[in-house]
Order: structure tokens, then sequence, then C-alpha cells
């Protein structure tokens, strides 16, 4: 199942998505998990965390999936 986020504006940097959307506890928890290739962004493994999402990303960590929802 995935779930909507909603954002506040047009996009959103991957680092700070991850924490808006609970899939970690803050911004420095987020390296280990893109260095880990453990996030995926559209079913592709994603290491960038200023990495941009916009509406209609999917972001997967572990078996939680968010879509970003602008």
């Amino acid at each position: 199942m995935t779930t909507d986020v909603r954002i506040s504006d047009e996009s959103i940097k991957l680092g700070q998505f991850l924490k808006l959307a609970d899939l970690v506890e803050s911004g420095s928890a987020a390296k280990p998990l893109l260095a880990g290739g453990m996030v995926r962004v559209n079913d592709v493994v994603e290491t960038r965390r200023g990495r941009q999402l916009v509406n209609g990303d999917v972001v997967a960590v572990a078996h939680r999936s968010v879509r970003v929802v602008a």
C-alpha cells in the first residue's frame, strides 16, 4: 500500500521528504539508508539526499511506499 504525503511546494529534496513522511527520524538517519542503497524513487535506487522530488514520485524504504502529492 502506498501512502500519500502532501508537500507545500512544487518540489522537495529527498532527505527532507524522508523526514516529513516519517520514513526516518532525522536528516542524519537518511545518510546510511541512502548510502546502503535502501531508498528507491520510482523503483530506482537513489543515493542522492538532494534529489528533487515532484508530484507523483514514489519513495520506498523497506516495506513502506510513500507518494509525493503537491
